[in-house]
């Protein structure tokens, strides 16, 4: 299924997640590492070092800065290829999984909001407010 709107709305709708994010309790991400996160988290695996480089199109050292982070966090997890002991396997954790459950409800807020001043032509409050005020309260 598509996913309708405009750059415009889609742009106002990572704005409000990622204020959503930064605004909670709990640790932020650099863009690479939730970069990294998203792709080991929705991507189909299994995820190497290496691949993951190469999908992202970045060096194996950053993705090894990235993984340090989100390994720190819980977020997820390395483990030695049982098959290829040279190689490196990222795995999702439990922790991880409700990081990214979590990013989800966010963005379905920010995606609701987003429709419902469309629809009632309120360009005056950017949907991040909308977002903001339901989870404040």
């Amino acid at each position: 299924m598509p996913v309708q709107g405009t750059p415009d709305q889609f742009v106002g709708i990572l704005r409000d997640t990622i204020v959503a994010l930064v605004r909670r309790d709990g640790p932020d991400l650099s863009a690479r590492q939730l970069g990294v996160f998203l792709t080991v988290y929705l991507g189909e695996g299994p995820h190497t070092v290496r691949g993951l480089a190469a999908s992202l199109n970045v060096s194996k050292p950053a993705i090894t800065r990235a993984l340090d982070r989100l390994g720190e966090l819980d977020f997820a997890r390395r483990k030695t290829d049982p098959q290829d002991r040279r190689s490196v396997l990222v795995q999702r954790t439990v922790k991880g999984a409700a990081l990214l459950r979590e990013m989800r409800t966010i963005m379905g807020e920010a995606a609701a909001a987003s429709d419902e001043a469309k629809e009632a032509g309120a360009a005056a409050q950017p949907a991040g407010n909308v977002v903001a005020a339901k989870r404040a309260g």
